[in-house]
């Protein structure tokens, strides 16, 4: 398990690497200079379930706004640096928790020294991150294209260039909107560097499109060990990335607690709304903090037995419904009282 050997670093109070929990991270879509707008996002992400935040910070009152965010919100925050050395500067003096950058972009080794210096003087973290689509040209060339040798060299390569200035308080990260390209540079990484790895699959789409990439190679990556902080890069409501990403974790068992939800995909005998009960189903149980499974079924003859596994579940007849608890049917309801049952099921459930 690549993770386990990985080195410590504090983010802002929350520890990754060494076989600590696999932690949530979104990036803001917000501008960094409106601090309220920032900080109410936050908030909802927060509550959501994301453990880390990332801002972008152009400009120097995006930099001045982060010590007022910082204010207002319970996890760390990080500072997104592209192309301005003086701006990785002044996030880390407005306190930021750590910073990315990618050393190639920012000017110069020069302009990467100041940088280094500020952040060792306060020990904040640097990630080093470095896409697909920003690769050096001598590499491309080398490589002719990109390829997953290209992407680790170029990590590797700008990290040993801060390693080289007396510092290794570093996170890498690698990304790649080309899933198996992504999976196999992952592979390569992890196998070379004892730095904690972020990861995620770059530009990844929508909700749906993305959600499914993202899946796929998150999924390939973690269950291989590698991974230490996640982000599902996905282009809509940041809050659906964290859902997204705590579901991916869960399934691969690599994070507990919320409840799962199981539905059948339905067919001719489904009488009910099974679709839209699901929904709401899902939609209803998100802020319960409990560690179970729920199935939503729409055939009362065989959801029974389709729940079994599940701690709880409810199935749909006509006009009528059935309430059931590990495999076994606990009373009969009307239709409509389901989705009401369950919720009075889950509001006690510490008490059954």
């Amino acid at each position: 398990m690549y993770r386990d050997k990985t080195k410590t670093v504090n983010i802002g109070g929350v520890v990754i690497g060494g076989g600590n929990p696999i932690r949530i991270q979104s990036m803001c879509n917000t501008p960094t200079q409106d601090a309220d707008k920032t900080v109410e996002q936050i908030l909802r992400l927060e509550k959501a379930g994301c453990e880390i935040i990332r801002v972008t910070v152009p400009d120097s009152d995006a930099a001045k706004a982060l010590g007022e965010i910082k204010k207002k919100i319970h996890i760390p925050l990080v500072a997104d640096i592209h192309f301005d050395y003086k701006m990785a500067i002044a996030a880390i003096e407005n306190g930021a928790d750590k910073i990315r950058i990618n050393p190639g972009n920012i000017g110069g080794t020069d302009k990467v020294r100041e940088v280094v210096k500020c952040a060792a003087e306060r020990n904040i973290p640097i990630r080093v991150g470095v896409n697909g689509g920003s690769l050096e040209k001598d590499i491309l060339e080398k490589y002719k294209g990109v390829t997953p040798e290209g992407i680790v060299e170029s990590a590797l390569k700008n990290a040993a260039l801060i390693e080289d200035m007396g510092y290794d308080n570093l996170v890498i990260s690698i990304k790649s909107s080309n899933v198996l390209l992504c999976v196999r540079a992952h592979e390569l990484l992890a196998s070379k560097t004892d730095h904690p790895l972020h990861v995620g699959i770059t530009e990844a789409g929508t909700v749906t499109s993305g959600n499914i990439k993202s899946a796929i190679g998150l999924g390939l990556i973690l269950d291989k060990g590698i991974g230490d902080t996640i982000r599902v890069s996905l282009t809509g409501d940041p809050v659906e990335e964290i859902k997204s990403a705590r579901l991916i974790l869960r399934t691969l068992g690599l994070r507990k607690g919320g409840i799962e939800v199981v539905s059948c995909p339905t067919c001719g005998r489904t009488k009910i709304d099974i679709i839209g009960l699901a929904s709401k189903v899902e939609k209803m149980v998100e802020d319960y903090p409990l560690d179970i499974k729920v199935a939503v079924m729409g055939c009362a003859v065989n959801g029974p037995g389709e729940a079994r596994e599940a701690d709880i579940g409810i199935a749909g007849g006509i006009g009528t419904g059935l309430l059931i608890k590990k495999g076994q049917v606990i009373k009969t309801v009307p239709e409509d009282m389901l989705l009401t049952t369950l919720k009075n099921e889950l509001d006690n459930w510490e008490l059954n």
